[in-house]
């Protein structure tokens, strides 16, 4: 995370205090739109590697941090698909409902007392106007070696903030969500059965905590569901997911992440979750061959026409809910025909998807050399001041997250010293 990103949610949190003070963010590497994370694409503006941005990442900020097993929590699922939940705050203490009253919705208790529901949309809103009242103010004294914010835009309940950095672009897609430590009770019945990962991580770090996401079901009702999101637990797990089917899975991304586009069907994140399935499925010395990645590629392809012409791909950790089952006959065949072009010529796709990255990258470098040359040191930005921000801290933030596959990257925050953030990796402090 950037120091500006850093001191951003340090001020957020001294705005108003609704933030933990000890608040443990997640970074991932890779934006929304990448399937990082279990959230509707249809909201997102549609930004382009090269053209918009350099980097992508995405940050979850904990609202609320339920880490605390003598805390009494209310996941309300009665109203809410398999998956989401809403989530009561009649439990909780006073402070804390009077500090978020204002984002929840409410609804009379069958006791006849008042129940809070923290609201996903409110929280969202809440904390756009956050950011944006600190990034004003921060730009009204702006301080030498700070990263430019070239862009801060709300895509409905995601915030996408660009930060220039030196002559790299760097897109945050930040996410409230609520943290939870444990497992929830609705997908217990997950860890009884053998999965890919047995005897190579612990149970103890794939079930070490979830997350409610601000995303609702098909149906559902915007204001108050939420979406369980195992995106720690998917960290984890990507240890154990061999080099050439990773490497398939990036290319198999690559090719259907424009092609099925419109209408919105498939997102990269339906894809993530067969890949998962197919680690359960196959044998372990097949996943394991170096030089299968073509072999993996033209697995996933079928994979996913057979999710598709059945309507059928279950969430990972809680197989009973469908991600699927929404979608009409009309989408259906009409991706199910795109994909079939797909697979009578997958060499073909690939090379145009590789093309479209170069030609990304090229963007980026012309930009960059553009930038190199015609940069005017500004009244703030001192030509000769060894502060001015370079392409040392994108790469350096580069480097963390590539040289740490598969591994939990956390950063915790001092509100009170938002300029000196500290790294966790896995169970490491740096």
């Amino acid at each position: 995370m950037s120091c500006r990103s850093s001191r951003d949610m340090g001020m957020v949190q001294k705005l108003d205090q609704k933030l933990p003070v000890a608040n443990e963010y997640l970074l991932l590497s890779g934006g929304v739109r990448e399937g990082v994370v279990d959230l509707d694409l249809d909201e997102l503006n549609v930004y382009a590697r090269g053209t918009d941005y350099d980097m992508d990442f995405t940050l979850l900020v904990p609202a609320l941090k339920l880490h605390d097993r003598n805390q009494p929590v209310t996941l309300d699922m009665r109203h809410s698909a398999l998956c989401h939940s809403w989530l009561s705050l009649r439990l909780f203490d006073e402070g804390t409902i009077s500090k978020w009253k204002d984002c929840c919705t409410i609804a009379d208790h069958i006791n006849g007392a008042t129940n809070y529901f923290f609201s996903p949309t409110k929280v969202a809103d809440w904390f756009y106007d956050s950011i944006s009242i600190v990034l004003s103010e921060i730009q009204k004294k702006p301080q030498r070696g700070m990263p430019k914010v070239e862009k801060v835009e709300k895509n409905g309940t995601i915030i996408s903030i660009i930060l220039g950095v030196g002559s790299s672009r760097m897109l945050y897609d930040i996410v409230p969500v609520v943290s939870f430590k444990g497992w929830p009770a609705v997908a217990q019945s997950w860890l009884m059965e053998n999965h890919f990962w047995d005897g190579k991580i612990t149970e103890e770090e794939v079930i070490s905590g979830f997350y409610l996401v601000p995303a609702c079901s098909y149906k559902g009702k915007k204001d108050n569901e939420w979406r369980l999101s195992f995106a720690r637990s998917e960290v984890q797990l990507k240890k154990c997911i061999s080099g050439s089917l990773m490497q398939a899975y990036q290319a198999c991304k690559a090719i259907i992440i424009k092609l099925l586009s419109r209408p919105k069907a498939i997102s990269p994140y339906h894809l993530r979750s067969m890949m998962l399935w197919a680690c359960d499925r196959l044998p372990v010395s097949y996943l394991a061959q170096e030089d299968y990645a073509a072999h993996f590629l033209l697995g996933l392809i079928d994979d996913l026409q057979h999710c598709l012409v059945n309507k059928m791909c279950p969430n990972y950790f809680i197989p009973q809910c469908n991600m699927l089952e929404h979608l009409s006959e009309e989408t259906v065949m009409l991706h199910a025909r795109k994909l079939s072009s797909v697979r009578s010529d997958p060499a073909e796709h690939l090379r145009t998807a590789i093309e479209h990255v170069k030609a990304a990258n090229r963007l980026t470098l012309k930009l960059q050399r553009r930038g190199s040359t015609t940069s005017i040191p500004s009244p703030q930005s001192d030509g000769g001041d060894p502060n001015q921000p370079d392409d040392r801290l994108a790469k350096k933030l580069q480097q963390l997250v590539t040289e740490n596959p598969g591994k939990s990257i956390s950063v915790f925050i001092n509100p009170d010293d938002v300029t000196r953030p500290h790294f966790r990796i896995d169970d490491k402090f740096f």
